[in-house]
């Protein structure tokens, strides 16, 4: 009996001076965490926007949004980071759109978990390239082992389906939340 209370004990002792550790150290690295994805998002506005030279946050929305200006601070488009569901977990991605929103200009992702070698590809060059110039009208579609057909389709990663869908899901839906703000005449 004496030895399961000294168990009970340490065990306790152990997770309690455990959970005090992890709780310091996750309030030292969330401002870090925070600034870094803060880096990550200006970064990747200028590599989804590669005309821009400033941009403006909009604000009073209820998702981030960038408006892109070129040189002489005329708006050339916007810049939508937004996340959904991926095969594993969430992706975060961020893509470059025209003015009038029926032409993506460039794609970045920027967080993802998906399965590695088949699903990252995702973020891999001959991916990601065919979203810029890609027409978003009436939406982005995906087709599977044949090359696209249409100026809205991309080819999805053979083996990694899911996780090219729910690219594309995410793309539709950010365009579609972008849409309903500029038809509220809130752009």
């Amino acid at each position: 009996m004496k030895t399961v209370i000294k168990m009970l004990i340490t065990l306790s002792l152990i997770g309690v001076v455990s959970g005090g550790l992890l709780s310091e150290i996750s309030k030292w690295a969330e401002p870090k965490i925070e600034m870094h994805r803060k880096a990550a998002t200006e970064q990747a506005i200028f590599l989804v926007q590669p005309d821009a030279k400033s941009y403006n946050k909009i604000e009073n929305l209820d998702f981030e949004l960038y408006e892109v200006l070129d040189e002489n601070n005329n708006r050339i488009g916007f810049a939508l980071p937004y996340e959904g569901n991926g095969f594993q977990g969430k992706i975060r991605l961020m893509f470059g759109i025209k003015s009038d929103l029926k032409e993506l200009v460039g794609l970045e992702v920027l967080e993802q978990v998906e399965t590695p070698g088949l699903g990252t590809k995702i973020t891999e060059e001959p991916f990601t390239s065919q979203f810029v110039n890609l027409i978003a009208e009436p939406k982005i579609e995906w087709v599977k082992g044949v090359a696209p057909s249409s100026d809205n389709e991309i080819q999805a990663i053979t083996g990694a389906t899911i996780s090219s869908k729910a690219l594309v899901e995410i793309i539709n839906a950010g365009l579609t939340k972008l849409r309903s703000v500029e038809n509220g005449g809130n752009l």
